[in-house]
């Protein structure tokens, strides 16, 4: 169980050195192959290589219906109009969910320094291309915390292309 300062840690020295090139896809689902770089705490040389998967599930649309039911007895006409209002904005005040799966994960310790690792890294996600790869400087003992920083960061990215592409095909 992580504490809070372990958390508070993680998000504060966690680093995504290798962005992918695209986004979560509003009309499907998304796979972002991860490596995860951490330093082991007790260890001087010693270098965790975590990689895996981690998938975005298609982002669904959450409206709040709740404002229909709502009735004003004894108000002013500017209380239904206020209401009439509160109706015409629901696709504006709708939100995008999204979900998220790990895959399995798997692990690799390297002798060398977190420099030296990081470089050679670094060097074959710019030669292998892949745009859905990404590269992540996190914490050892809170790693998935670390991995989590980056999916709030790529939910940040994404989430007004989601939007756009929604009211586009006329569904926000």
């Amino acid at each position: 169980m992580y504490s809070p300062d372990d958390i508070q840690y993680a998000l504060e020295t966690t680093r995504v050195i290798y962005e992918p090139d695209r986004r979560i896809d509003t009309f499907g689902d998304t796979r972002f192959e991860f490596l995860l770089l951490s330093e082991l705490m007790d260890s001087v040389g010693r270098v965790r290589i975590r990689s895996g998967e981690v998938e975005a599930n298609k982002p669904t649309i959450i409206k709040p219906e709740a404002y229909s039911g709502i009735e004003f007895e004894g108000f002013s006409d500017e209380a239904n109009r206020f209401h009439e209002w509160l109706e015409e904005q629901g696709a504006k005040i709708a939100m995008v969910n999204y979900q998220f799966k790990r895959g399995e994960v798997r692990e690799e310790l390297l002798h060398d320094s977190m420099e030296a690792v990081r470089e050679r890294v670094l060097e074959d996600a710019r030669r292998a291309g892949n745009p859905m790869q990404v590269v992540i400087e996190g914490v050892d003992d809170a790693w998935e915390i670390s991995l989590l920083r980056f999916i709030f960061e790529i939910v940040d990215k994404s989430s007004e292309i989601n939007a756009f592409d929604f009211k586009r095909k006329g569904l926000l």
